[in-house]
């Protein structure tokens, strides 16, 4: 930063990237300095390049190298192979040749670049920054900058920006900004006290601070203290801005209006003839008001006998209005009750065309057992053929026709073996894609289970007690697990609770797995309104327990809530729409538990979860295969 002094006297503080060095002759001694009688044009614009840390703008070149005027002329190893100037950045080549950052660029920038001093091929990959040249050049003695200037300064090439900052005769910008004069750092005092355009002043009048090139416009327009004349020509010739406009009221050469022409007096003239005016016409002015006062009269009479009119036509309106609210509350009750029966209507189309869905599904059915009947009568007429030919050629005796039938037996035999084989696969291959394509491998199950009605039904006759969900896993090689509910509850929680537990399957990587079975467990009812208050319970599995233990069956006993939730709460909230439940599974390893207790406040409030009883039990009656019982 360089200081200079403003008009009044503060310090103004001017950034060296603002400023630019001057040019001087590249690579010369220092001739004997005499100052010269003028100051040429500022050559060095700040450029834009990527500077190292702690280099000012301004200070390397905008292309090759620094064309500074060293005290001693440099070694040639210090010069650029290509602009021949001081390295700027050196840059060494694989052939060991230096170049400054610039004129290297230049050059690898051009098609199948060579080294213009041994022709050698160069490449981005080969070329390296040569500190040690940057450091002995940095070190080399240079004369100011401003030496066209009277500067007599030697110093380091390294040492000219701070040297800059203070030079007195480096040439610097007003700083003021707005004015563009350059002068050098010595001279900024006296412009800005005397040459400046820009300097602040003082009105003399309002005593206001401003720019000496904004003064005289503040005085001819806007200053409230500035001497003005009346524009109406009267013996005040000089006044104050600011005591105009009271003035205008009392010129006696202003034109006025009588204060009477709001009652018919036309007379305009100036303000000193109005008194007389006034006096002379008092009589007229007097007839002009009463005039006026008789013609608001009359309106007034006119506007009374209008609102009697009025008056007289409300008691019928208002009985009116009364019997449109009455046809209006009609109209309404009636609209109430065509809407109850469209919506009556609604559900009868919705329910015939359930029907109607159903009909089509049986007579679907119907057509494709009549079209399987069809073929199996031709297939029966075929049979019926060819036993009665094989017949006729058993009587005949040959012995031949009876190995043929034989055969023919065996290979029926085998082939109805081998449908059912195949039958068999392919509804396993079913099963499994299915499983697959509803599994889930981050830990978390979401159980949709329809026909909820139907299933409690089935449930309280003891039919089907409960229901497997499919599997889900904690990853593709991690556990796997299911969940189990029973819609009529089970052990404690029989006919007055719906029960839901967790299980532990066998899967393909047990063998992989760390066990028992240490993830935390959560389970969860899901609120289908908008409230969304979620029922939802969570437990960490007994190490000790056999139901978190490695499987050895297909799966192991189930550990979950008998009393999970009641049927009154189920069957009377949102938590069933179109006869539809959701229920969620979800684990987490045993590192995550800790942080999950610290968020279940706020887990609480985010998802409203409603969090029941720990009410875990371990029943073995719920220890059944998959199979056994019907999976959602």
């Amino acid at each position: 930063m360089s200081a200079g002094r403003s008009a009044d006297g503060r310090e103004v503080q001017i950034p060296l990237q603002q400023v630019a060095p001057s040019l001087a002759p590249p690579l010369a001694v220092a001739p004997p300095i005499s100052p010269p009688p003028h100051r040429p044009a500022n050559p060095w614009p700040p450029n834009d390049l990527a500077l190292p840390p702690g280099v000012p703008a301004g200070f390397l070149p905008l292309h090759g190298g620094f064309r500074d005027l060293f005290v001693e002329a440099p070694e040639a190893k210090y010069c650029c192979e290509s602009c021949r100037l001081v390295l700027c950045q050196p840059r060494q080549t694989e052939c060991g040749h230096r170049f400054c950052q610039s004129c290297i660029t230049d050059i690898l920038s051009r098609p199948n670049p060579v080294c213009p001093a041994d022709m050698e091929p160069l490449f981005n990959n080969k070329i390296f920054r040569d500190v040690c040249c940057h450091r002995e050049i940095m070190a080399l003695k240079v004369y100011c900058r401003s030496q066209s200037n009277g500067c007599q300064e030697q110093m380091s090439l390294q040492q000219i920006p701070d040297h800059l900052n203070v030079c007195p005769f480096f040439e610097v910008p007003c700083p003021l900004g707005k004015c563009k004069e350059r002068m050098m750092r010595k001279e900024i005092p006296d412009h800005l006290n005397r040459k400046c355009k820009h300097r602040e002043t003082t009105c003399d009048f309002c005593m206001t601070k401003m720019p000496l090139t904004d003064l005289q416009k503040h005085k001819e327009t806007v200053c409230p203290a500035f001497p003005v004349s009346c524009p109406n020509l009267c013996s005040f010739n000089s006044l104050p801005r600011s005591e105009l406009s009271t003035h205008q009221h009392d010129c006696p050469k202003a034109q006025v209006s009588c204060q009477f022409h709001r009652y018919g007096c036309t007379f305009k003239g100036l303000n000193q003839d109005m008194r007389q005016h006034e006096s002379t016409f008092a009589a007229e002015h007097l007839r002009m008001m009463a005039n006026r006062n008789a013609s608001l009269e009359n309106k007034v009479e006119d506007v009374k006998a209008e609102l009697l009119d009025r008056y007289k036509v409300l008691p019928a309106l208002s009985s009116r209005l009364s019997e449109l609210e009455n046809q209006n509350d009609e109209l309404r009750e009636k609209n109430r009750q065509m809407e109850q029966k469209l919506a009556t209507m609604q559900k009868l189309m919705s329910s015939h065309s359930e029907k109607l869905l159903e009909v089509e599904l049986e007579l679907r059915s119907l057509r494709q057992l009549r079209d399987e009947v069809e073929n199996l009568r031709g297939s029966l007429e075929n049979v019926r053929t060819r036993l009665a030919t094989l017949e006729q050629g058993g009587r005949s005796g040959t012995g031949s026709t009876t190995h043929t039938l034989a055969s023919m037996e065996t290979q029926l035999n085998r082939h109805d073996d081998m449908l059912s084989m195949h039958e068999i696969r392919l509804a396993d291959m079913d099963l499994r894609f299915q499983v697959l394509e509803t599994a889930s491998y981050n830990g978390t199950l979401i159980w949709k289970i329809r026909d909820y009605k139907r299933r409690k039904q089935e449930a309280v006759a003891a039919k089907t007690l409960s229901l497997y969900s499919q599997p889900f896993y904690t990853g593709y090689f991690g556990y796997k697990m299911c969940a189990r509910v029973y819609l009529n509850g089970d052990g404690m929680g029989k006919g007055t609770h719906l029960s839901l537990f967790f299980v532990v399957m066998r899967g393909e990587y047990d063998a992989l797995l760390p066990w028992p079975f240490k993830q935390k467990v959560t389970l969860m009812l899901m609120d289908q309104g908008p409230s969304r208050k979620h029922l939802g319970d969570a437990f960490k599995p007994d190490p000790n327990s056999s139901s978190f233990r490695r499987p050895a069956a297909e799966m192991n006993i189930a550990s979950g809530c008998p009393l999970f939730v009641s049927q009154s709460v189920l069957e009377t909230g949102s938590y069933i729409k179109d006869d539809t439940i959701f229920i969620k599974v979800s684990q987490l390893e045993e590192r995550l538990v800790e942080v999950m207790k610290v968020n279940d406040a706020n887990l609480q409030n985010e998802e409203n979860i409603t969090l029941l009883p720990q009410q875990h039990e371990e029943t073995q009656s719920v220890q059944r295969r998959r199979g056994d019982d019907t999976s959602s």
